[in-house]
Parts: structure tokens; C-alpha cells; sequence
């Protein structure tokens, strides 16, 4: 133990001594804290004990307000947080997979990708404004109890909300940009990673109030209930280690090349497949798709035409229902990471470049065969890690289901965000240390 802390406290003496990597760490705090802040600045005209009293009592809009970094619960100027980004990523990586012209310009290298993150950029903005006029109508029409926005909104006001949560939206969006720059983390999940972590004494006070029995004492069921969710948690964290640093090994040799007087390759080296090569990613499309029927099914409860009214509120009221919630989110977990890994792991361009380098694998002919090998090899893989971290992701769902602590359930996808952007960020740090040290010899 004593050589771990040690090995820490040099790692963090070899980043502080190491100028860039230091400015870049300073930075990103820097965003996150400016971020924060946005987070507290609220839009004139909000009643925030309403607001504050009708988040409480919605579990629903407590997910929402993960997304939004816990700008949403004080309707600030960043409400939506990075929401609609998310949506406008995962239709572009959708569109991306069956029209051939967005297709041939995935395919295109850097330029490729920054045409397409420019597109996802455009779209964000109109998504933003119709998530902004969602999030208005659905504050006034299940707020009618305590209100929190006036009814009787004019139309300069009502357009200057929306404009005003549309370009919070927007400078989230850039600030996460400049982050992921700095390669010290994907700047999207930090912000999602930081809202998390300042949320946290919120829900322990919470959680704590619930423990509280009849005579101000604790419930002693409670308290063991809440034991129980903690050694669940503990198993949690174990598992989204295990699962994110696990890999494959896939053996790889490279010929002997001879250029002048000197030979080159012979070397025997292997790829590491990991086997959650989409990180946190796949959580947070998971639920950014699962909020998403409620919460347009919101906009119609109040409808003049009796079936679509009741085709909304059952749409409601499936989605409130934790056994429905909890299958949907397992199978949009256990989708999304065989979508993402298909996304950012190509075997066909790995292949290629192992071809062109003079590598192979062992028993396996270069090109075709080998592009099919590996991608033989990482379904095989991907399908333990999806089923795995989808296990994980329901594994706090039903914990809440049995202890009946209502808070556990948004604590438990709060953690699977939290350990997976703490370990991708230390991966990155680790990877930036290595390079400098290379650059070094």
C-alpha cells in the first residue's frame, strides 16, 4: 500500500514538473469551474423553492438533471447542458452508418471528422431550441401545483428563455471542445462528470433524510437497506474497473526489413483489444434515449383529442415503471456498445496499417483475413463487455426496487458515469506522461 501511495504522489510530482501537462490540467479545472458558475445563474423570473420542490418529488427530471451537470435543477442559463450535443452526435453517427455520402467522408481521416463535428455542431442549435421550448411547456403544464414559470408568458420573454438556454447549450458545447483538446479527458463527460460531483452532498443529505424514522432517530431497516446499496456500490466500482481495463492481447509480428546496411522489424509485439473499447459513452446515449419518449409524450397529455392524449400518458406511465425502465436500459446499454466500439474500432484501416508497416498476425495472411480476424475476435469480446457493463448499469435499478431508497437509483448511474470518466481521464494522463517520456530519449 505504501508503494501505491508513493508511486502517486511521483506521478503527480512528474505532471506538476512537466509545464504543458500542468497548463493543460490547470485549464480544464479552470472550465469546469467557469462551468460550475454558469450553473448557478438562474433565468430571471423562475420561483427557485418551486422549482427546487418539484425536482425532489420527480425522479424522472432527476436523470434529466444528470445531462444538464445540475444546471437544470436551478433552471440557469446552462439548464440543457450538453443534452442536445449528445442527440445531434448520436444521429450523425447514425446517418453516418447508412448514408453512403456521410459514410465516405467518415472514412476521410481528420478532415472527414471535422466536417462532420461541424454538421453535429449546426444541428445542436435547432435541437437545443426545441429542447428548451420542451423543457418550458413541460415545466408549466406538471408544475400547475407550484409554479415555477408564469403562465402568462410573453412572447419576447418566452423567446428570450429559449434563446438564452439555446446559447448555454452552445458555449458548453465549445467549452467541452476546448477540453477534449487538451487531451486530458472527453470534455462532454467531464462536464457531465462535474454537475455529478457537485450534485453529491445534495443526494447524501437526501438520502439521509430518508433514513430518518418516526422520532427524529434513524430507521434501522433504512440504515442496513442503505449498507446493502453501499456493498453494491463497492461492487459496481470493482466491476467498471475490471471491465474497463481488461483487454485482449492479440499477438503481432513484424519482418525483418533490411534498408542500407541495416535491418529492421523482427519484432514480436501484440494489440490490445480492450474489451469496452466505447468507455462511458454507451451509458449516456442509453439514457438520452430513454428520456426521450416521456418526455415528448409531456407535450401532448394536455391534447384536445382523446387517443393521443391517451397514447401520451401511457407512454408515461410504461416509462415509470421500473421493470419496463430497467429492460430498456440494459438492452440500450448492451446495443450502444457494440454501436460505438463499431464506430471507433475499424479493422478493415487496422489491418491496412499493419500491412503497410510489415506487421501480421501469427497464422493469419495480412489484409482481408486479417481485418475478419479481428473483427471476429472483437464481437466475441464486446459481447462479454456489453453484457457486462448493461448487468452493471441495472444492478443500482434493482438495489433501489428492493431497499425502496428512492435516490439510489440516479446515485447508481451517477457512479457508472463517475468511475468510468475518472479512469478514461488517468488513462489519458498516464498516455500523455508516456509520449513525453519517449520525446524525452
Amino acid at each position: 500500500m505504501n508503494v501505491d501511495i508513493r508511486g502517486m504522489i511521483e506521478t503527480l510530482r512528474r505532471i506538476w514538473r512537466t509545464p504543458d501537462l500542468r497548463a493543460d490540467i490547470l485549464f480544464v479545472i479552470t472550465m469546469l469551474v467557469i462551468f460550475r458558475i454558469l450553473a448557478h445563474v438562474p433565468i430571471p423570473g423562475v420561483d427557485q423553492t418551486n422549482l427546487r420542490a418539484f425536482f425532489e418529488s420527480n425522479q424522472f427530471l432527476g436523470l434529466i438533471n444528470i445531462f444538464s451537470g445540475g444546471g437544470m435543477e436551478n433552471f440557469s442559463i446552462v439548464a440543457l447542458g450538453v443534452a442536445p450535443y449528445i442527440t445531434s452526435s448520436i444521429i450523425f453517427q447514425l446517418l453516418a452508418m447508412v448514408v453512403p455520402k456521410l459514410e465516405e467522408l467518415a472514412k476521410e481521416g481528420e478532415y472527414g471528422r471535422a466536417k462532420i463535428n461541424q454538421y453535429t455542431r449546426w444541428l445542436t442549435v435547432p435541437l437545443a431550441m426545441l429542447q428548451a421550448v420542451g423543457l418550458i411547456t413541460l415545466l408549466r403544464q406538471s408544475s400547475a401545483g407550484l409554479p415555477i414559470l408564469p403562465h402568462n408568458l410573453d412572447t419576447w420573454t418566452y423567446a428570450t428563455i429559449v434563446l438564452t438556454m439555446a446559447a448555454g447549450t452552445i458555449l458548453l458545447m465549445w467549452i467541452g471542445e476546448l477540453i477534449s483538446e487538451r487531451k486530458i479527458g472527453n470534455g462532454i463527460s467531464l462536464l457531465i462528470f462535474a454537475g455529478i460531483v457537485a450534485g453529491l452532498p445534495g443526494t447524501v443529505q437526501r438520502t439521509w433524510l430518508l433514513l430518518s424514522g418516526p422520532n427524529g432517530g434513524v430507521d434501522i431497516t433504512q440504515l442496513v437497506n442503505l449498507g446493502v446499496f453501499a456493498v453494491i456500490a463497492v461492487i459496481t466500482i470493482v466491476g467498471v474497473v475490471f471491465i474497463t481495463e481488461a483487454q485482449r492481447k492479440v499477438p503481432v509480428s513484424y519482418a525483418k526489413r533490411v534498408r542500407g546496411n541495416r535491418m529492421y522489424g523482427g519484432v514480436d509485439t501484440y494489440l490490445p483489444l480492450r474489451v469496452n473499447q466505447a468507455g462511458v459513452i454507451p451509458i449516456i446515449f442509453a439514457i438520452s434515449v430513454i428520456l426521450f419518449p416521456p418526455l415528448v409524450a409531456q407535450f401532448f397529455t394536455g391534447a384536445s383529442t382523446a387517443w393521443i392524449a391517451g397514447v401520451a400518458s401511457w407512454f408515461i406511465r410504461i416509462f415509470q415503471n421500473q421493470t419496463f425502465y430497467a429492460i430498456s436500459y440494459f438492452v440500450l446499454v448492451f446495443i450502444f456498445t457494440y454501436f460505438y466500439t463499431a464506430v471507433v474500432f475499424q479493422p478493415q484501416q487496422i489491418a491496412e496499417n499493419l500491412q503497410k508497416q510489415g506487421g501480421f498476425i501469427p497464422g493469419i495472411r495480412p489484409g482481408v483475413p486479417t481485418a475478419d480476424y479481428l473483427n471476429y475476435t472483437i464481437n466475441r469480446i464486446i459481447f462479454a463487455g456489453a453484457l457486462f457493463l448493461g448487468v452493471i448499469a441495472v444492478l443500482p435499478l434493482a438495489v433501489q426496487r428492493a431497499t425502496g431508497i428512492s435516490t439510489l437509483a440516479v446515485g447508481g448511474t451517477s457512479l457508472l458515469i463517475v468511475v468510468s470518466v475518472v479512469i478514461e481521464t488517468i488513462q489519458q494522463i498516464q498516455a500523455q506522461l508516456v509520449m513525453r517520456d519517449y520525446e524525452e530519449i
